[in-house]
């Protein structure tokens, strides 16, 4: 027979081994990617323009191209993300609308990226006639980082304490008050969560851009202008292994990308302290 304090052992070992894959994992993915690009990062590959359809010189449309596509996907999808989730927490209740709601959010987050980008392609770029472009790939990255973004906005609502609201409703204040005021700044940490982990999926999506945004390495002029994005370039790097230093300013492109990600998400982990204070 186990004893408790051997069972409460072993399972702290488990958890710790656990912990300890996973961030061996990280470091393996991260510093394999690191050696592998490093020697690819100089000031002429981040800030030159690309030469021999990008097989050479620098990458900087790529990333003028993957930042404004960041952009504009959460300009559009975090509003509505944060209305929504509020309105699933607070407002909506049991009601059968609420639970409608709650499907499509739920559905939205297993539709494969292909699909999205298929109905990008025939209706932002075909339909409404934007052409492949910043505006069409944005709307579309909006579309699929909404699920994810609600679903973390309901969960940092739900975790604000019951007393915060009682104690902001005993001194007088509306329920709109209340969570203007209280709630979501309470919440603003969770919800940068969310807002980092769509900014991740947009940073490294490709299906969905290739049919809405295209492949056109010039820096953009608006946002009906046509980019490759950083993602994509990496892909179509990586396949052109043949031509000398592919592989080597893809890994360089990944490390970048990588790059952009950890930036993110420390400039998100600053503003939730600063909240916090």
């Amino acid at each position: 027979m186990i004893s408790a304090r051997t069972s409460e052992r072993i399972v702290k070992l488990l958890f710790w081994t656990s912990s300890m894959a996973v961030l061996a994992l990280f470091l393996v993915i991260v510093g394999f990617v690191f050696i592998r690009g490093a020697g690819a990062i100089n000031p002429e590959f981040i800030f030159g323009m690309p030469t021999e359809g990008g097989r050479g010189g620098g990458i900087l449309p790529t990333i003028v191209g993957t930042l404004s596509l960041i952009v504009t996907s959460t300009v559009v999808a975090a509003p509505i993300a944060i209305a929504g989730g509020i309105y699933l927490t607070e407002y909506a209740g049991t009601h059968w609308f609420s639970k409608v709601v709650t499907f499509g959010v739920e559905w939205l987050s297993g539709v494969p990226s292909i699909i999205y980008g298929l109905f990008g392609f025939t209706f932002f770029v075909v339909f409404l006639g934007w052409g492949l472009s910043i505006l069409s790939g944005g709307l579309v990255l909006a579309c699929m980082i909404l699920s994810t973004t609600i679903k973390t906005t309901q969960e940092a609502i739900k975790a604000v304490p019951v007393s915060y609201r009682d104690a902001s409703y005993s001194l007088g204040a509306t329920k709109l008050q209340t969570i203007s005021r209280v709630v979501l700044p309470s919440s603003v940490p969770g919800i940068l969560t969310g807002i980092i982990l769509g900014i991740g999926r947009v940073s490294g999506e490709t299906a969905a851009v290739m049919l809405t945004v295209g492949s056109f390495l010039a820096l953009p002029s608006s946002l009906f202008s046509s980019v490759r994005p950083m993602s994509l370039h990496l892909y179509l790097l990586a396949i052109a292994e043949v031509h000398p230093g592919a592989l080597e300013r893809a890994f360089g492109t990944a490390v970048l990308l990588i790059a952009i990600v950890l930036i993110a998400n420390f400039s998100s982990r600053a503003v939730m302290r600063r909240f916090k204070h």
